[in-house]
């Protein structure tokens, strides 16, 4: 059995709602356990190879698994506030094309500021700011889509 088998029936199984299936086929012996939601899956592939003994490989689930997996990471951006879009529409960081952004890095801000604006069925939104503080980073570029509760801009509230 090579992996693009194993990788097709783990699709299967996490699809199917089983929870758990042990196959063995000569010296093959594979045991997929899957969770309630059916989003990720534990496999066990164990080959018992004439030459070696017993060979264990754990195929990992996000590779399998619709949904991704969340892991713990330690975000260096997690000292500062995110900004995010409240709407759906064309982000603007100026009010018209021949003026000033409303707010550059380095920009220090007070709730209440415009911070750009947001296009959503040919209206113009003015996006306040919600807090106070400095921006350190602007994570859209000038004239693109945004998805309601995307991150816009980072600001260090310090």
């Amino acid at each position: 059995m090579d992996l693009k088998e194993i990788q097709n029936l783990i699709k299967f199984v996490a699809n199917s709602g089983v929870a758990e299936v042990k196959l063995e086929t000569g010296d093959v012996k594979i045991t997929i356990r899957t969770t309630l939601e059916g989003n990720s899956s534990d496999v066990t592939y164990v080959q018992q190879m004439p030459a070696q003994s017993v060979l264990q490989q754990a195929v990992a689930p996000q590779q399998i698994a619709s949904a991704p997996a969340v892991t713990p990471v330690v975000d260096e951006n997690s000292k500062y506030i995110t900004v995010k879009s409240p709407i759906i529409g064309t982000f603007y960081r100026k009010p018209s094309p021949d003026k000033p952004a409303f707010a550059e890095v380095g920009t220090t801000i007070s709730k209440g500021d415009v911070l750009c604006v947001i296009e959503a069925m040919k209206l113009f939104n003015e996006i306040e700011s919600e807090v106070s503080g400095k921006i350190v980073k602007i994570l859209v570029d000038d004239m693109s889509p945004v998805e309601f509760d995307q991150p816009l801009f980072l600001v260090d509230p310090s």
